[in-house]
C-alpha cells in the first residue's frame, strides 16, 4: 500500500492545525505555504475532512479552517481514511469475490492480518502523540496544545466520508 497524495496532504494539514489547537481558525493560505501543499488541492481535502467531522471550513476573506476534534481523540487512521476511504492491500481482502481463488489462498490470510495490523497501527496513532514526538517537522516547530474538548454538536468522524 502507498499513501496518496490527498492522504499526505490530509495528515500535514491536521497536523498544523492540531499544532494550534482545536478550535484556532486557521487561513488556507497560510497552511498551504507551512505545510508545502498546493493551495487548490487543500480546498479539496478540507471539505473530505470537514465532511468527515474533524475540521470546520469557515468561509469569506478572513476564514480558513479549524480544527473540531482534540488531538488526543484523532487518529492517522481516521484523517486517512477520511480522504482515501478505508485501507486494505489487496482486492481479495475488501472485495473477496473479486478473486475466485479467495478461498483457497493461502496468501489471502497474511493480506488480512497485515491489513488489521496496518489499521490498529494507525489508530494508536492520535496526533497530540505524533505531536509530541515529532522529529521530522523542521519547516514548523510543533508545539502540543493544551489539552482541550471539541466543541458541542461535533460527531466522530463519520465513516466513508470521502
Amino acid at each position: 500500500m502507498r499513501l496518496t497524495r490527498a492522504g499526505e496532504y490530509a495528515v500535514r494539514c491536521v497536523l498544523y492545525l492540531a499544532s494550534q489547537g482545536v478550535g484556532v481558525l486557521c487561513a488556507r493560505k497560510e497552511i498551504a505555504r507551512k505545510m508545502d501543499i498546493p493551495d487548490q488541492f487543500l480546498g479539496k481535502i478540507a471539505q473530505q475532512l470537514a465532511r468527515a467531522g474533524a475540521i470546520e471550513i469557515v468561509q469569506g476573506a478572513r476564514g480558513g479552517f479549524r480544527l473540531v476534534v482534540a488531538p488526543e481523540e484523532l487518529t492517522l487512521l481516521e484523517v486517512v481514511e477520511a480522504v482515501i476511504g478505508e485501507i486494505f492491500l489487496n482486492d481479495c481482502v475488501m472485495r473477496p469475490e473479486s478473486c475466485n481463488r479467495s478461498h483457497a489462498c493461502a496468501v489471502h490470510c497474511i493480506w488480512a492480518k497485515a491489513k488489521d495490523q496496518l489499521r490498529q497501527t494507525l489508530q494508536e496513532a492520535t496526533f497530540a502523540r505524533i505531536l509530541r514526538e515529532t522529529t521530522c517537522t523542521p519547516s514548523l516547530i510543533l508545539e502540543a496544545p493544551p489539552p482541550s474538548r471539541p466543541r458541542r454538536g461535533v460527531n466522530r468522524l463519520k465513516k466513508g466520508a470521502n
